[in-house]
Formats: structure tokens, C-alpha cells, sequence
């Protein structure tokens, strides 16, 4: 049976029309996603950040995972649970990826640029704010959009962490706190892969 065959679904409408604002919602925050990707990749190069790149690059997991979530918008549980359950592995992979990057740049050395990385983790941190705003209307909509609503939620916290790393880069003339914040915005995707894989195995939904 389709989600949302027997009931509205997430914003108390029809189930044909609660699956058109999910599609809307998924296509709006999957632009978002990958545009800022573009954009904190290309700065992250160009300044050197650790903390820029890992950001950039779970935007990038991001915006997979919403194509992904299209496609099982109005599908069966069974569907969804399968296109959450390839969504957290993707985060895995990347997450693991990001790491790896992070412990490249730490034996290599690194140079980051604090005003970029303060000034692109606040624009990251706007964009994925509105993404919060978006996908949390849907929570309800099946474990694909629960799913979303864990991205956007690490995004949040992952960007309040590169301004923060950008602060203190500024301040200590050191470049630790952009590996250590590149580092952690790797954990944060792990983890939240993880949860995804937990979360998909164990609904009913």
C-alpha cells in the first residue's frame, strides 16, 4: 500500500496532494544543497578549509539523498525504507571520505583563510536553516522525509561549527581548529548515516 493511502499525510491534506509538496520540498532543498556545495567547495579550495570541504561535501551527500528521497515520495513502505536505507549509506561512504581528507591535510599541512571560512559557514548556515524550515513540515511524511529532516539538522550544527573553527582560526593563528571542526563534520555525517540505517530497519512506516 502507498504511503499515505489511508490518510493525509504531514500537512493534513490528501494523500496525492501531501505527496506534491513533498516532491516541491525535496526539489527546493536538493537545489539549495547543491548550489551551496558549489559554492563552499570552490571557497573551501580557495581557503585552504578542512572545515569548508567536509561541509561542501555533505551538502553534496545532501543533495543525493534528496534526488534519492524523490523517487519514494508516494512509493510503498517498502520503497522508502529501501531509499533511507541507501541514503545512510551514502553518508557513510562520504563521511568516511571526508576523514580520510582531514588526516591528508593533517600530515601535509594546511593554511586555512578564517574570513572565508566565517563568511561561507554563515551563508551555509542561512541556507540550511531554510531547509530545517522546509522539510520539518513533512516529518510526518514517511521515514524518507525523517531522514531529511536528520540531514538538514546535522547541516545546522555542522555550519554553526565551521564559523565557530573560523573564529578561533582568526584568534589563534592556528590551523587545528579547522582540522578538528573537518574532522567532527565527518563524525557528525557518520553518525547520522548511521542513525538513518537504524531508524529504516526498525519503522513500520
Amino acid at each position: 500500500m502507498a504511503q499515505g493511502s489511508s490518510k493525509a499525510v504531514g500537512c493534513g491534506c490528501g494523500a496525492e496532494q501531501a505527496a506534491e509538496l513533498q516532491r516541491r520540498t525535496l526539489w527546493m532543498v536538493l537545489v539549495i544543497n547543491a548550489a551551496m556545495f558549489v559554492v563552499e567547495l570552490a571557497v573551501g579550495l580557495r581557503a585552504g578549509s578542512a572545515g569548508l570541504i567536509a561541509d561542501s561535501i555533505d551538502m553534496l551527500a545532501d543533495a543525493g539523498v534528496y534526488g534519492l528521497s524523490l523517487g519514494a515520495v508516494g512509493r510503498s513502505m517498502t520503497q522508502q525504507r529501501r531509499t533511507a536505507v541507501l541514503s545512510g549509506r551514502m553518508q557513510i561512504i562520504l563521511a568516511i571520505w571526508v576523514l580520510l581528507d582531514v588526516l591528508r591535510r593533517t600530515a601535509l599541512g594546511s593554511e586555512p583563510i578564517s574570513a572565508l571560512m566565517v563568511g561561507i559557514g554563515t551563508l551555509a548556515l542561512l541556507a540550511n536553516l531554510l531547509c530545517l524550515v522546509l522539510v520539518r513540515r513533512h516529518r510526518e511524511g514517511g521515514v524518507h522525509m525523517r531522514a531529511s529532516v536528520i540531514f538538514s539538522t546535522n547541516d545546522t550544527l555542522a555550519n554553526l561549527g565551521v564559523i565557530v573553527a573560523g573564529l578561533l582560526v582568526a584568534w589563534s593563528g592556528s590551523r587545528i581548529p579547522d582540522l578538528l571542526i573537518g574532522g567532527a563534520i565527518s563524525l557528525l555525517v557518520l553518525n547520522g548515516g548511521r542513525r538513518i540505517l537504524r531508524e529504516a530497519r526498525a519503522s513500520d512506516v
